[in-house]
């Protein structure tokens, strides 16, 4: 006999009542089975399974060589080790070229690893592939304002939102996304105030990272939030913790006991 969990798992509905009753939304960044276990015993609403293991597992300087298969590996390990939090995947560069590609894509990631929504980032040009995912029945995330995908043509990172030429253009990026279908939208790096006035416009739960707290809800990487990095966060990230001093302190002690225990081997065979 097998047995079945009662846990239910929570859908896009779910996340948009949140957003209707006021209640702010928590999103994490997950890459593996154990981080996930944890984050979704802690009762975390989404996980996202970002494509920024590329810079936080693989080690690469930007998120462009992170490829189809990566993400379909990590995100099958996420969803595996989870049971009630919404698993959102994030479609990498090279893989929504069209929205026919992108359909294709969609759905590999779906069959493959059982998430239930996925992630694309860009504003207008993305309407047609978010219509065409939707209206084939697959839940998007879309995601404007730092898109690091397009950090070559972007010039950098930096905060988005500044003029208000720039900032009038992502509030009509944000509402033709949402129009499209979109179930949420992350808003990244955009000038605070823009990023509040882009949420009271729309009704679907705006998630914010570095934007500031007027969105729905937020979303961070988790070694951000744990203080497991070998290099300095990002400034708007606040560490709850110094998981690379607890690691680099057990790794001390245990090479330093090993390394007695050596010598007094070879002291008491002399």
């Amino acid at each position: 006999m097998s047995v079945q969990s009662t846990t239910r798992r929570l859908t896009t509905r779910d996340i948009s009542r949140l957003r209707e009753r006021g209640e702010p939304i928590a999103m994490l960044t997950a890459y593996d089975c154990v981080m996930a276990g944890l984050l979704d015993q802690s009762g975390i609403d989404m996980i996202l399974v970002g494509d920024s293991l590329g810079n936080v597992v693989l080690g690469h300087e930007t998120t462009l060589k992170v490829t189809l298969a990566d993400m379909i590996r990590h995100a099958a390990a996420v969803t595996r080790a989870t049971e009630r939090a919404l698993i959102v995947c994030d479609m990498p560069f090279g893989t929504t070229i069209d929205p026919d590609t992108s359909l294709r894509n969609a759905v590999e990631i779906l069959q493959q690893t059982g998430v239930q929504a996925v992630k694309i980032e860009g504003g207008l040009a993305m309407v047609p592939t978010i219509e065409r995912l939707t209206g084939y029945g697959i839940p998007v995330m879309a995601h404007i304002g730092l898109t690091p995908q397009a950090v070559h043509q972007l010039g950098g990172y930096y905060t988005h939102g500044k003029a208000t030429e720039a900032a009038d253009r992502l509030l009509r990026e944000a509402k033709a996304l949402e129009q499209a279908g979109a179930f949420a939208i992350v808003l990244e790096c955009i000038v605070p105030d823009v990023a509040a006035a882009i949420t009271a416009e729309l009704s679907i739960p705006t998630i914010g990272i570095g934007s500031g707290p007027g969105c729905a809800g937020q979303v961070l990487v988790i070694n951000d939030l744990i203080g497991l990095n070998t290099r300095p966060a990002p400034s708007f990230a606040k560490p709850r913790a110094d998981a690379a001093r607890l690691v680099r302190a057990a790794v001390a002690d245990y090479i330093a006991e090993t390394k007695a225990a050596a010598l007094q081997t070879r002291a008491g065979a002399a």
